[in-house]
């Protein structure tokens, strides 16, 4: 059958060449400045043997050259590279036209640049149809790519892998909220169970105020999330419906924009479903629920790797024990999980849904919340669950008086010493040390395979340092480089709209988002992403243990449009078909693998504190000191992940003005901000000043601070109790009193004492930490950054993250408490992996009759 393999091979290659050939004669008639014939004119075959020869000649360059001048151009920041796209592309088609054997072609440069951006795209999707017809080619491709990282090493493991996706600043009451709305559709079908997908199965559709639709006049939708098990609550009467097909209605509803505007990416070209946009399937149950809409706004795929025939299977099913995969290779879905998964427990029909028996199947992921400690970002929380240790990380960015310098998370230099500090607590290498990779963090996490991690970004490249490799395994496609490109460009022209919509229409609370910030915001919610989702994807075709990855964007977006806003919406919409992606490529892995999705934090909104007041919390401080207050307040420097990102890939420092402090006089403080956090230090006082020295020198100062209406309340060292908090109106409670007189804490909610009395112990708190005020009726804080979406301190969903997971890998409590702290979630990832490989969950009786009577029909 090789011949065959071969005709395959060259006729696909053909019909390619065929249509590049029609583009380029089309271009050449629509645009004035490119020509295929000579002046004087020749004939059509003339004019068509010049397009094939061109197009042939542009094929072969963009094939064997491109890969090397990405590979070069990794010498050339990471961002440059993106907008270089267009004229390599261009320069590539001009060098075709010179080698043309008909000495025909010719066009203009900017006329290059459009005809070979075009042809590209062309040729892509064009490879990408023919591959889905051929089932061989698609097979061998995907066996290729799923070895390519694996030459040289052992067998994969048949133990299930552990990817973990981190949608960064994405709290739990966001995340239930955009499933009830039907903005994660993906996510909807994995929390979803018979209950709430029987009204699809049936075709009763949700009405548009979000009831199901039904004889009875309707009821609300199930929001597909088991209440009582894991901590959320029960959709409500005000909630919008949501049916077991994850809502398409809502997906499709117009807020795709220009073409590639919310493409996830796709790594050496795997493409997520069919071409009409649906997932391969038999068209049952959730194989249907449009997870991926058909347009610009769906996931790309580069090289035409498809799901199998029979459909794909749910995200359980990679999280099926290996007993299970062996017994039923030929098993549909909903039967797949039904086996591998727990009974959840009988379930009530609706009054109007006929009685005929369905399948059963219960939900494939659980939900649970977590809290955070005091400092709420993702410095602490990062570290934390890849490293185990979140000790002496009193903020995002501190003031450490033995070094006489400033700390910041996203500083590479301060990220390096947090991760080395961590590591000699710990006396661990890390989550991901045995087999994993790290992708798109703030810290390795002891990975051996590492891209875009900022911890290792200022280290000199090398072998074992490739921080940026994960920009050439993306960019090597001339197709992802122009799709990245052309994305880029829209997304910075949507948040020009979206900005001058919010000016204009007045809206409240808003900050400037004029400057660079298009730019970053675009980086971070294209060119990270899809890099980032690349390179998991790459791993999990290459079989490693472990994988963890962040996604900043929505943070980076609801930090400037607030995390409820409808542009932090859309960016929901966007994560939620990469993670459907995700679970498609685990169809064609090597190995099972397990997807766990989690965040770092959350965000509560609220305006800014120099918005409210007229002044920053720096301005508040000199006031209270006695010291000069600058008639107009100065924008504290925002923090957010995403700023960082672009400067690394800029290889531009990421020093912040006074990385290492020398303030104008050494008696001034030093204030420095993390979301509705506060610190204050005294440089010149070598230890962590106590109350009554504070007293002693600035009299008015935590008084002034204490009882301001913006200030929730302040922690600080005191001689006679240890340490106190002091709240308005002359609250003084010391720390192991809290629990029986809260005080000012009682209003941040429970763990919020512990909290402080851990920060407390840290050598390097600040000597005055300030938490902003707090009003549990809207959840809001008061940022003492530029931002209406802030985390940082305690207050509101700031302090409520999520983790999802298989429901077969073993609760996160046991006894159903949320986890408290990074370090709780790092504790349970390295129960789960010893999980997978250790002994699996064997088949119920049930399953295993059920998997003979297949493997007899099979047979039969």
């Amino acid at each position: 059958m090789r011949w065959r393999r071969i005709a395959s091979q060259v006729g696909r290659s053909v019909a390619v060449w065929a249509v590049s050939t029609v583009t380029m004669l089309v271009l050449a008639g629509l645009l004035p400045d490119f020509r295929l014939q000579s002046a004087d004119g020749d004939s059509v075959t003339t004019i068509a043997l010049a397009a094939a020869c061109g197009a042939g000649a542009f094929g072969v360059l963009s094939a064997v050259v491109w890969p090397l001048l990405v590979r070069l151009l990794l010498l050339v920041p990471a961002l440059v590279l993106g907008l270089l796209v267009f004229f390599l592309n261009g320069s590539l088609l001009l060098l075709a036209l010179r080698v043309n054997p008909s000495g025909r072609g010719e066009a203009a440069p900017e006329t290059a640049v459009i005809v070979a951006a075009v042809m590209s795209a062309v040729a892509s999707a064009t490879g990408a149809a023919l591959a889905v017809r051929d089932d061989e080619a698609y097979r061998r491709r995907l066996h290729r790519l799923a070895t390519r990282g694996r030459r040289g090493h052992p067998p994969c493991p048949t133990t299930p892998g552990l990817v973990c996706v981190q949608l960064d600043g994405v709290g739990h009451d966001v995340l239930t909220d955009a499933v009830r709305k039907g903005l994660m559709p993906t996510v909807a079908r994995w929390l979803a169970s018979d209950e709430e997908a029987a009204p699809a199965a049936h075709g009763i559709r949700p009405a548009a105020d979000g009831t199901r639709a039904g004889r009875d006049g309707g009821r609300p939708a199930a929001d597909g999330i088991r209440p009582g098990t894991d901590g959320t609550r029960p959709a409500d009467d005000g909630a919008r419906g949501l049916t077991g097909d994850g809502s398409r209605g809502a997906v499709c509803d117009g807020s795709r924009g220009p073409a590639g505007e919310g493409s996830c990416p796709a790594a050496d070209g795997i493409r997520p479903g069919t071409e009409d946009g649906r997932p391969a399937g038999d068209g049952r149950g959730p194989e249907t629920d449009g997870t991926r809409p058909a347009g610009e706004g769906s996931c790309p795929a580069a090289e035409g790797i498809r799901p199998a025939a029979d459909g794909p299977r749910p995200a359980a099913a990679p999280g099926r024990s290996a007993q299970a995969q062996a017994a039923a290779p030929g098993r549909s879905p909903r039967t797949q999980a039904a086996a591998a998964l727990p009974a959840q427990g009988p379930t009530t029909p609706l009054a109007h849904e006929p009685t005929t028996p369905l399948p059963t199947r219960a939900p494939t992921h659980r939900l649970t919340p977590w809290r955070t400690d005091w400092s709420s970002q993702t410095g602490a929380s990062q570290l934390g669950i890849l490293h185990g240790s979140t000790f002496d990380v009193p903020a995002f960015r501190w003031y450490e008086k033995d070094r006489g310098e400033v700390m910041v998370s996203n500083r590479p230099t301060s990220a390096a010493e947090l991760q080395r500090r961590a590591a000699l607590r710990t006396r661990d290498d890390g989550l991901l040390a045995v087999d994993g990779a790290s992708r798109g963090n703030l810290f390795s996490g002891g990975a051996g395979e590492q891209a875009l991690v900022l911890s290792i970004a200022t280290r000199r490249r090398g072998r074992d340092n490739r921080s940026r490799a994960g920009y050439f395994a993306y960019f090597s496609d001339p197709a992802n480089a122009v799709r990245t490109a052309l994305s880029f460009v829209a997304e910075v022209a949507r948040e020009i709209g979206q900005s001058t919509r919010a000016r204009l229409g007045r809206q409240r609370p808003r900050v400037g988002r004029g400057g660079l910030y298009p730019l970053v915001r675009a980086f971070a919610t294209v060119v990270e992403r899809d890099v980032v989702v690349a390179a998991v994807m790459g791993d999990m075709l290459a079989g490693r243990t472990v994988v963890y990855a962040d996604l900043v964007a929505y943070d980076e977006v609801a930090h400037h449009s607030g995390p409820c806003g409808r542009d932090a919406e859309q960016v929901l919409r966007r994560l939620d078909r990469c993670l459907a992606l995700l679970e498609r490529v685990a169809e064609h892995a090597p190995r099972p693998y397990r997807i766990v999705v989690l965040s770092d934090h959350g965000q509560s909104p609220g305006e800014t504190f120099r918005a409210r007041y007229g002044l920053t919390l720096g301005d508040l401080v000199r006031a209270g000191c006695g010291l000069p207050v600058p008639r107009r307040a100065e924008q504290t420097h925002s923090g957010a992940e995403a700023r960082a990102a672009v400067r690394a890939a800029l290889r531009r420092p990421v020093e912040e003005k006074g990385g290492r402090h020398r303030p104008a006089r050494r008696r001034e403080p030093v204030v420095l901000a993390s979301g509705n956090l506060g610190l204050v230090s005294f440089p010149d006082v070598p230890h962590r000043m106590t109350k009554e020295e504070i007293d002693a020198r600035h009299p008015a100062l935590l008084t002034t601070l204490a009882n301001h209406p913006g200030i929730g309340f302040l922690l600080v060292r005191s001689e006679r109790h240890g340490g106190v908090v002091l709240g308005a109106y002359g609250a003084e409670i010391p720390l192991d009193r809290l629990d029986e007189e809260p005080g000012p804490l009682a209003r941040f909610g429970p763990g919020a004492a512990d909290a402080v009395r851990r920060t407390h112990s840290f050598p390097h708190t600040a000597d005055i930490m300030v938490n902003s005020a707090y009003d549990p009726a809207d959840g809001e804080v008061l940022a003492f950054e530029e931002q209406i979406g802030s985390h940082g301190g305690l207050g509101g969903a700031q302090s409520r993250p999520f983790l999802l997971s298989p429901v077969d890998l073993s609760p996160p409590a046991a006894d159903g408490t949320e986890p408290v702290g990074a370090e709780r979630i790092h504790r349970i990832l390295r129960r789960w992996l010893d999980e997978l490989n250790g002994p699996q969950v064997p088949l119920t009786p049930a399953a295993e009759e059920e998997a003979e009577e297949e493997e007899a029909e099979k047979a039969a």
